[in-house]
This record gives C-alpha cells, sequence and structure tokens, in this order.
C-alpha cells in the first residue's frame, strides 16, 4: 500500500546549557482552570523575556488571545460557558506539553511544527513576528482539532459549533493584536512603528488565515468523531502534520532585503530589553499567585 508522505523534523537545536528548571517546575503539572493557565502562563512569558528567550513572543500573544475569550466567557457571550472554559483549559495544556517536552530535551515528544517555532526562536533564524507566526501556526493549524477531539464536539455539536465560531470573531483581530505586541517589544529598544519594520511580513502573516485554520480543525474534528477506526486518526495527524509544516515554511520563508532584515536584528538583540523585563518579573515572582476558578479537564499526563 502507497504510504502518505510526512514531512520530515529539522533537527533540534542544540543547547549549551541545561533545561530551566523554574520553567520545567511552572509548567510541569497540568492546568486545572483558566485562570491557572493564564497565571502561570504570564509568569512563563514573563520569565523567558528575562532571559531574552524569544519563545516569550508567542506567549505574550497567546496570553491576551487567552484573555479575550476568558473575558467573554465572563461576560456570559457563550451558550455553553463550562465546554469553552474546558476547551481553553485543554487547549493551554497542548502548548503546555510542547514546552516542557522541548525545555527537558526530549524532543521526540514535541510535535512537529512546534519543533520548527522552538527551533527557530532558539536559534535566531528568524524575526520576532515570525516567531509570533510559527507558534500561532502549531496552535491553531495543528493543535487544535486535537483539543476539540479531546473536549468533545458532541453532544449538542450545533451549538459547539456555535460557540466555536464565536472565538473566531473575538480574535479576528489576532494579526492586529500581534503587531501591537510588537510594538510594545520594539519599543522596549527604539523602534517607534511597526510599519517600519514589519515590511511584506504583515501580509504574509495574514496567510495564515485565522478562521480558516479553526475552520480546518473543527472539520478535522468532525472526522475523528464521525468515523472511528485507525485509518482515520491516521489520515488526521497525517494532514495536521503537512498543512501545518507546510504553513511553517511559508512563514520562515517570508522575504526581506537582508540590509532591512539586519537591522532588525541588532535592534533585536539590544541588550538592554531584557534587563527590563527583569524587573517586571521579580515583581510578579515576589507576590502570591492567584489562580482563578474554573472548570477543570483531564490532561493526558495525569
Amino acid at each position: 500500500m502507497r504510504r502518505l508522505w510526512v514531512p520530515g523534523n529539522p533537527p533540534p537545536a542544540q543547547r549549551p546549557e541545561p533545561p530551566d528548571e523554574d520553567l520545567v517546575d511552572l509548567l510541569s503539572d497540568p492546568f486545572e482552570s483558566t485562570g491557572d493557565a493564564l497565571d502561570r502562563l504570564a509568569t512563563a512569558e514573563l520569565r523567558l523575556r528575562s532571559l531574552d528567550d524569544r519563545r516569550a513572543v508567542f506567549l505574550t500573544v497567546y496570553t491576551r488571545m487567552t484573555e479575550q475569550v476568558q473575558a467573554e466567557i465572563d461576560s456570559g457571550g457563550f451558550e455553553n460557558p463550562a465546554w469553552i472554559a474546558d476547551y481553553l483549559v485543554s487547549f493551554a495544556n497542548a502548548y503546555r506539553r510542547a514546552f516542557v517536552a522541548y525545555e527537558r530535551g526530549d524532543y521526540d515528544a514535541v510535535p512537529a511544527p512546534w519543533r520548527v517555532a522552538f527551533d527557530a526562536s532558539l536559534t535566531g533564524d528568524t524575526l520576532v513576528l515570525q516567531d509570533a507566526l510559527l507558534g500561532v501556526n502549531a496552535h491553531i493549524n495543528y493543535d487544535l482539532a486535537y483539543t476539540l477531539d479531546e473536549v468533545g464536539i458532541d453532544p449538542d455539536r450545533e451549538t459547539r459549533h456555535t460557540d466555536h465560531d464565536h472565538v473566531d470573531a473575538i480574535l479576528a483581530d489576532l494579526i492586529d493584536v500581534v503587531q501591537e505586541t510588537l510594538v510594545d517589544v520594539y519599543d522596549a529598544i527604539g523602534v517607534p512603528s511597526a510599519d517600519a519594520i514589519l515590511g511584506d511580513l504583515d501580509e504574509q502573516g495574514m496567510l495564515l488565515g485565522l478562521t480558516e485554520g479553526r475552520a480546518f480543525a473543527w472539520a478535522n474534528a468532525v472526522v475523528l468523531a464521525d468515523i472511528p477506526a485507525p485509518f482515520t486518526r491516521r489520515f488526521v495527524d497525517w494532514r495536521l502534520r503537512t498543512v501545518s509544516l507546510g504553513v511553517a515554511q511559508l512563514v520562515r520563508s517570508a522575504s526581506l532585503d537582508e540590509y532591512t532584515r539586519s537591522q532588525i536584528r541588532s535592534l533585536e538583540q539590544d541588550s538592554n530589553a531584557a534587563s527590563t523585563v527583569a524587573t517586571q518579573l521579580d515583581a510578579t515572582i515576589s507576590r502570591p499567585t492567584t489562580v482563578g476558578s474554573g472548570p477543570s479537564v483531564p490532561d493526558a499526563d495525569s
């Protein structure tokens, strides 16, 4: 039988330093609620930024995105808020598992699109916007279908689909959030405007197609739910890997002239940026963590 083609994984970056035990300890245990996820992800973001680790860029975008959805839950905007809360927690746990496995050096346990995203952030081959979009791609074009399968699209599939689509509306400005986040980061090192640095990456980033990616995830979750056969999961696995790795390649190949790229990188490497964030991290760690309440979901690690 002809085998389905699966894009190969790039070799993982070889990190000279051991895992950051503070990050591993922070993210090892499954998230128990949306509040717990937001608290710990925000702390991880500050930790990474204080280390000048570019994996923080995606977390900045992701925590803002999750906060927007949580605010809509609190305001009664969903038909099934308990399901959406479970959805958010399961989704965050997919990222958490990938991050911890990568940090520990367990590369075989890291999904391929996350390997690409984390490797790129670590090696510095990409610009900050590309780091953000690579994370968004891995999380939406790969993780989301498995999240929907885990929390279940049945019963009341129509209601859950409506709520899933409502999240699309809330996140319709995700690219704007990405740009605003990058403006904040670059302002710390003296760059006044995202328009001056994004170039054609802005348009290429739009090719991620947030709405289309979330529709793709739902369609794959429907296949998994409606055709419970071993071949079905193998097919969905292949499709998610192929699409997410294809988008990752598109993001990584975004073109800027070498002069512009070198100017952006020189600004990104300004050492003053990390020390500014370290002060924020100290203030965060010194105060008690408030863990929010909310429905919990089972985690594959438990």
